[in-house]
């Protein structure tokens, strides 16, 4: 009978412990870079059970239906929250609805959303994608200038992100608005990497078929960078020599490109996410208010700063 009483004790201890984790359903975009992998990481190591969680992870592995179908999902587990990285800004506005009809607050990570009505989610955690941009273009202004060439007529190409991303916006619009602003400076050409190595390869070895005389390469983030090295170097020519490099993200990787001179410069993106929407939920637990857009801190590397910065990277 004292056996059956503890076994019975400890069966409710786990029950009791397991009730008091807060639920939270992730769903995230796939695993495309590196970047992302940094990000989902990110959740994975902070919404632990020791933290006071139960993770409930999805990779919706680039598509939007299958995000929308991990979040009904979600609403049908009754989680406590639901953390989205939306593939795209557009197309939330029904299934957004429903977790907010089921009460079930939804926090953004990452990507941002265009809705009518934005009580469908409380709070958005991410970089700041337009300042990315201009800090893109402000670093090649200095970089120019410091090698004597900011008189040169300067050709440009853009890897774009997956269009319609807010990353993809974001950098985009902040980059087209500053070299609007110098005249000295010629975009050739723009398209879509679709954030992966393979694609930005791709697009470059196209580029560089189209144009002769790029003098830089913007890639909106470090594996379309990557991608563009490869078809670069397989031209015959030296990627951070012969053609300007500018990559966005800043994993360790990037670093120790930058280091090795293929890589002038990467704009950093910060995807440490997690313990940032675990404040925001410890916060709303609480019944204390959020602030709606929550930016982390970001920063902008080259040879400067790259070899001091990386020994601490953890991404």
């Amino acid at each position: 009978m004292l056996v059956c009483v503890l076994i019975f004790a400890s069966l409710f201890a786990m029950t009791v412990s397991a009730a008091d984790l807060i639920t939270v359903g992730y769903a995230q975009i796939g695993a495309e870079s590196d970047w992302r992998t940094a990000n989902t990481e990110s959740f994975k190591s902070t919404f632990t059970e020791e933290n006071g969680f139960k993770l409930i992870f999805d990779d919706a592995q680039q598509k939007q239906e299958n995000q929308i179908k991990a979040i009904r999902n979600f609403i049908q587990q009754e989680v406590d929250y639901i953390v989205l990285a939306p593939i795209v800004e557009t197309g939330w506005e029904t299934v957004l609805g429903e977790a907010k009809e089921a009460g079930i607050p939804v926090i953004l990570s990452d990507r941002q959303i265009k809705v009518t009505d934005d009580s469908l989610y409380v709070a958005w955690v991410g970089g700041n994608f337009l300042q990315e941009g201009y800090n893109a273009v402000e670093w090649l202004d200095g970089y120019l200038k410091e090698n004597g060439r900011e008189n040169e007529d300067i050709n440009i190409v853009l890897l774009q992100g997956t269009i319609g991303s807010s990353a993809q916006v974001g950098r985009t619009e902040g980059v087209e608005k500053l070299l609007a602003d110098r005249p000295k400076y010629h975009l050739l050409a723009k398209q879509t990497g679709e954030f992966t190595q393979a694609k930005g390869q791709e697009v470059m070895e196209s580029f560089l078929k189209s144009y002769d005389d790029i003098d830089v390469v913007i890639a909106e983030n470090d594996d379309m960078g990557y991608g563009a090295m490869e078809a670069i170097k397989a031209a015959g020519k030296v990627p951070g020599k012969d053609i300007i490099m500018i990559s966005y993200d800043s994993g360790r990787r990037a670093f120790e490109k930058v280091i090795a001179g293929e890589l002038n410069v990467t704009v950093e993106c910060n995807p440490l996410h997690g313990p940032r929407v675990a404040e925001i939920i410890k916060k709303l637990e609480a019944g204390e208010t959020v602030d709606k857009i929550q930016y982390v801190d970001e920063g902008v590397f080259d040879i400067k700063n790259a070899a001091e910065i990386l020994p601490t990277r953890t991404y």
